[in-house]
């Protein structure tokens, strides 16, 4: 295996579950912003529960392009380990366990 293949391969190892995170963070972060602009809207008096609804469907749309996002992320996870099957052999068994690492991904992407 060439050295080119496996300083190619350890930056996709760092550089998926990274991603990965990232994407589960920006989740999160819609999320909580999501649920404080409904509580804003339920909580201020004298606001009809019309108000804001353009906006709450607006975060709706962009937790589901995050969830899609996720979902391409992950799909390109396992594209990615079949082509290292593949090209350089590898076995890639062990790839689920270190993405579901989040802990070390985390320190990683840090």
């Amino acid at each position: 295996m060439s050295k080119e293949i496996t300083i190619t391969a350890a930056r996709l190892i760092r550089d998926v579950p990274a991603a990965e995170l990232r994407v589960d963070d920006a989740l999160i972060a819609v999320s909580t912003l999501m649920t404080s602009v409904v509580t804003a809207r339920r909580d201020t008096e004298g606001v009809p529960t019309t108000k804001g609804q353009a906006t709450i469907r607006r975060l709706m749309k962009a937790q589901m392009a995050l969830v899609d996002a996720s979902g391409d992320i992950l799909r390109v996870h396992g594209e990615l380990a079949d082509i290292g099957r593949e090209t350089a052999g590898y076995d890639l068994h062990e790839c689920p366990s270190i993405a579901g690492d989040r802990s070390g991904a985390r320190s990683a992407a840090a």
